[in-house]
C-alpha cells in the first residue's frame, strides 16, 4: 500500500480562497511512504515543482515561501500538479498532508481516501504543547531518521514540507493503522484540554457552561465546537 504524502505552497491562504479572491498553488511536492506486506515502512525519495498558477502573488505568501512570480515563468500549469499526483497509484493507495483540508482545496484526490497528520497527531498525541510540522518535527525526533537531512530544508517550501510529513506519518502508523487514521481525518475529534484563551490546558470536563455556550457561537474549527456541544450536553 501506497500513502502519498503531498504538499502545496499557495499565492495567498485558505481564508483568501474562502473569500472569492483567485488562489493557485505555485508549487507542489509529496513524498510516499510504502507500507510492506508484513507491515514494514519505506520512504521513498520526495518529488517536487514549481507551478505557474497564473494568478497574483500575494506578499503574504511570498514572506512564507519566497518563490516570487519571475521563478514561476514557464513553469508547467496546474494541471501538471494533479497529473503527477496521480500517477502510479492503485485504488486502495491514499493520500496525506498535514493539514489536509488546505491541499483539498486545490486538490481532490479523486476516489482515494485522506489522512491528515495534524488531526491524526492532535488525537493520538494529546500531551504535545503544539501540533505544527516543524514543532512535531522536532517533538517526535524524527530527524534521527532522514536519510537526506538536506531534504527538509528550507521549512515552508513543498518539498521539504511533504519529506518531514512523511516521517510523521511513519510515527502515526505505529500508533494506528491507515483506516484508524483515516476514520481520525474524516470524523471530528474529542479534544481533552482546552487549547486556547483563560482555560487553556484545562480538561474540558471542568468548563463551566457559559464558557461551552461562547464557544459554540465563535468562529472556532470544527473539534472545538464538536467537543464544546459535548461536554454541554453532559
Amino acid at each position: 500500500m501506497r500513502i502519498r504524502v503531498i504538499d502545496f505552497e499557495a499565492t495567498d491562504d485558505d481564508k483568501a480562497k474562502a473569500s472569492g479572491r483567485p488562489v493557485g498553488i505555485c508549487e507542489f511536492g509529496y513524498t510516499d511512504v510504502v507500507i510492506g506486506p508484513l507491515g514494514s515502512l519505506r520512504i521513498e525519495p520526495t518529488v517536487s515543482s514549481l507551478i505557474n498558477p497564473n494568478v497574483p502573488m500575494s506578499i503574504e505568501a511570498l514572506a512564507v515561501h519566497h518563490i516570487t512570480p519571475s521563478e514561476l515563468e514557464g513553469a508547467p500549469p496546474p494541471d501538471y500538479a494533479a497529473r503527477s499526483l496521480m500517477g502510479g497509484l492503485e485504488d486502495r493507495d491514499m493520500f496525506a498532508a498535514h493539514n489536509a483540508e488546505f491541499e483539498r482545496l486545490f486538490f481532490a484526490g479523486g476516489s482515494h481516501r485522506w489522512i491528515c497528520t495534524y488531526r491524526s497527531a492532535r488525537l493520538l498525541l494529546p500531551d504535545a504543547p503544539r501540533h505544527s510540522n516543524q514543532y512535531l518535527r522536532y517533538h517526535l525526533g524524527v530527524d534521527k531518521n532522514f536519510h537526506d537531512p538536506t531534504a527538509a530544508m528550507p521549512p515552508h517550501r513543498a518539498g521539504p514540507d511533504s519529506y518531514v510529513t512523511a516521517h510523521i506519518l511513519v510515527e502515526l502508523l505505529r500508533m494506528a493503522d491507515p483506516e484508524r487514521l483515516a476514520s481520525i481525518t474524516s470524523d471530528p475529534i474529542l479534544l481533552e484540554t482546552v487549547p486556547f484563551g483563560q482555560n487553556k490546558g484545562k480538561p474540558w470536563s471542568v468548563v463551566n457552561r457559559s464558557y461551552l455556550e461562547w464557544v459554540i457561537n465563535q468562529d472556532f474549527d470544527r473539534d472545538i465546537k464538536h467537543t464544546a456541544r459535548h461536554w454541554l450536553s453532559k
